[in-house]
């Protein structure tokens, strides 16, 4: 499914004396099945703007089309929006503070019923996207509040991939994770979108966007400012951004100021960088 925004203005408590523009004019085109990332300062308008993809904020201007489905200010527009949010579903920064229900299978099959699924199909479905996470059977019927934080969160996932989205959106999705908890949500990550689906990230983190996405869009202050490949922002010079340089990044442009030249075009990990070396030698 094809995401193409259009034009796309949001102001928060518009018309009043408080309103505050978050996007401005913003268009662009989401490649379908690759992974993209979202990035740029606090207040740049990445949250936002994801939360226009399947109408959680209507846009005040322009548009937002997923496939076949349309996200407008015009309601007679938007008559599909609970179709779209099963198309294309986001996993919240802290998703594992959406938790309620009194047990794990539970919890997962909360969306599956409320989309129509009878009680039996929605547990299987629900066990199917627990197994997909790498959440073990012994936890199903244990409250989600026992789990720790990683668990909690792959719980969380489970309960959006269960209803089989073509397109999943995470905001910070390794947030408060140490480092064992970020690769596994990451390798899942990975591993959806091989499986076909296309990834929007919002993320602080350069690692992940360098080591993970095909696109990167920079948002500034309610605009586009930079849309590309990790490599092309990573070369260039991204001191307006107010993001960091990968640490990889920094090393590389160490060795090339010591004249080893490298292609960092190709660079998006140490076994990248390593198989460069070896051929200089």
């Amino acid at each position: 499914m094809q995401i193409k925004i259009s034009n796309l203005s949001y102001t928060y408590l518009a018309k009043t004396p408080n309103e505050v523009e978050a996007l401005h004019n913003v268009s662009l085109d989401i490649p379908e099945g690759k992974i993209t990332s979202i990035i740029g300062h606090t207040g740049s308008g990445k949250s936002t703007l994801i939360q226009t993809l399947n109408g959680l904020l209507l846009p005040t201007s322009g548009e937002v089309r997923v496939g076949e489905y349309v996200v407008t200010n015009k309601k007679k527009k938007n008559k599909r929006i609970k179709e779209l949010r099963k198309s294309l579903a986001i996993v919240f920064q802290f998703p594992e503070y959406q938790l309620f229900e009194e047990t794990v299978e539970k919890d997962v099959a909360f969306g599956l019923k409320n989309y129509g699924y009878k009680e039996v199909e929605a547990i299987k479905l629900a066990h199917k996207a627990l197994e997909e996470v790498g959440i073990d059977k012994s936890f199903y019927k244990r409250s989600p509040f026992e789990l720790s934080g990683g668990e909690k969160r792959r719980v969380a996932i489970a309960g959006i991939i269960a209803l089989n989205p073509d397109i999943l959106v995470l905001d910070e999705p390794t947030a408060g994770l140490d480092p064992k908890g970020s690769k596994i949500i990451l390798n899942l990550i990975n591993k959806f979108n091989k499986e076909g689906k296309t990834i929007i990230l919002v993320t602080h983190d350069m690692n992940i966007v360098l080591n993970y996405s095909d696109h990167v869009i920079v948002m500034n202050d309610g605009k586009v400012a930079f849309e590309g490949t990790p490599s092309d922002l990573f070369s260039g010079d991204i001191s307006t951004y107010s993001i960091d340089v990968p640490e990889l990044f920094k090393f590389v442009k160490l060795l090339e100021s010591k004249g080893i030249k490298l292609d960092i075009s190709k660079i998006r990990s140490i076994d990248d960088l390593i198989s460069q070396l070896k051929e200089k030698r």
